[in-house]
């Protein structure tokens, strides 16, 4: 989408300076919904940045837009896309399904063969994730590291994740499987 206004691309080393306010407004965002969003620090948006592994949006006079990620899990088996948020001033304009398509094609540029799964709460999410093709699926069918799961921790849900041993939640998990698409 480069429609004069938003930009949205790859993110680049010198969009560290939009670290800081990625991690404010994903808490903000969590907050203002009651809903489950992890917390993201800066530092963890910039290792995304760096590893080329993030879609940043930008408008044209260099304000953030929108922001997304995608992280490798069980040594390449699972592919996770993460993160999406978009700032309140250019929410409803097509952005971030934008941001989703282009970190969906990313991921499955660099890891063609992985399942790429999402978890989420908002319908808005859902939707975009079933017009990539992603099917809702029960928790067992996505990834097991830890790791992955230690980000929950910040969610006001956690506690209703780790009531239900970890097999569910009121984020939907949903899972693109490249075998059947």
């Amino acid at each position: 989408m480069d429609d004069g206004r938003i930009i949205v691309r790859l993110a680049q080393p010198s969009d560290h300076i939009y670290a800081q306010q990625i991690a404010d407004e994903t808490e903000r965002s969590a907050i203002a919904r009651g809903s489950g969003i992890s917390k993201r620090s800066a530092g963890s948006v910039n290792e995304k940045i760096a590893a080329g592994k993030a879609i940043m949006a930008v408008s044209a006079t260099g304000d953030w837009v929108g922001f997304s990620y995608f992280d490798v899990w069980d040594n390449g088996k699972f592919v996770s896309n993460s993160g999406l948020i978009v700032s309140p001033g250019y929410r409803q304009n097509g952005v971030a399904a934008e941001i989703k398509e282009q970190v969906f094609n990313l991921c499955r540029q660099k890891h063609p063969e992985s399942l790429v799964f999402s978890i989420t709460s908002g319908a808005a999410i859902m939707k975009l994730n079933t017009r990539l093709g992603f099917e809702p699926v029960t928790y067992d069918q996505i990834t097991h590291d830890e790791t992955f799961w230690a980000g929950c921790k910040s969610c006001v849900n956690y506690d209703v994740l780790t009531g239900k041993n970890k097999c569910n939640c009121l984020c939907t998990a949903m899972l693109f499987n490249p075998a059947n698409n």
